[in-house]
């Protein structure tokens, strides 16, 4: 790998989704900037290279994101291959857009290599099909948290008739539940809660929109956790009642 940097996803924890764009990323890389919520087994494919924690957790002490920027910039300066490691997709919540910008702006080559994101991984391992016939005609990620702390609008997320995933609700579970029902949405629309999507740790907690405040509670649901919301979150229970 020349002096450069790719932003890799790692996907969502379990080490046998990585790409093998991925792995040979990391095969080549002479230092990984690896982040908190990466599974560290992906790591077996970089034995060589030097691995440097850049945590970014919500509700934690975070490595700011300027020195992440300015560690990157020094290691390629000094002619080495750079593997910027985040969870999931680095374009999903990522901050892969505005690290790629910041290097790009100084004359920095860049290459963004996809990884699969918690939401998808996690929906799929608990059976859900976030998109389906007949059901779900399309899905909106969003993110409950925001730098600004601005509002999501409700109201276009309620009458969307796509599944709902949310990333960092986990600490907002009250809101997203009283917006959502502020704005239409009914009471009784099913709600899945993952934990630790695709990991051996994986939790569900299956609930409805205006119970699962009460679920998360009673189930010691805990980040990082992953919210899916719509009618494609009863599919998988509806199934397995049928087949009893």
């Amino acid at each position: 790998m020349s002096a450069k940097v790719w932003l890799v996803g790692a996907g969502p924890g379990d080490p046998e989704l990585l790409t093998l764009k991925a792995v040979k990323a990391l095969r080549l890389a002479d230092v990984v900037l690896i982040d908190d919520l990466v599974n560290p087994a992906v790591l077996e494919h970089c034995p060589e290279a030097r691995v440097v924690a850049v945590g970014k957790r919500g509700g934690c002490r975070s490595t700011p994101q300027a020195f992440i920027h300015r560690l990157m910039l020094r290691y390629v300066r000094q002619g080495k291959g750079v593997v910027r490691l985040k969870g999931g997709d680095p374009c999903i919540f990522g901050r892969g857009s505005e690290e790629a910008d910041w290097l790009c702006a100084h004359g920095v080559e860049v290459e963004i290599v996809n990884g699969i994101t918690a939401g998808l991984a996690g929906a799929t391992a608990c059976g859900i099909p976030l998109t389906l016939r007949g059901i779900a005609r399309g899905v909106t990620l969003v993110t409950a948290h925001t730098q600004d702390d601005s509002s999501l609008n409700w109201q276009a997320l309620a009458q969307s008739g796509t599944t709902l995933v949310i990333y960092m609700g986990v600490a907002k579970l009250g809101e997203v539940r009283d917006s959502l029902l502020a704005a239409g949405m009914r009471r009784n629309m099913p709600v899945a809660m993952i934990e630790n999507a695709s990991l051996p740790a994986q939790r569900e907690c299956r609930s409805t929109l205006v119970a699962m405040q009460q679920a998360a509670d009673e189930f010691h649901l805990k980040s990082p956790a992953i919210l899916v919301i719509g009618e494609v979150a009863n599919v998988a229970a509806l199934e397995l009642q049928a087949t009893a």
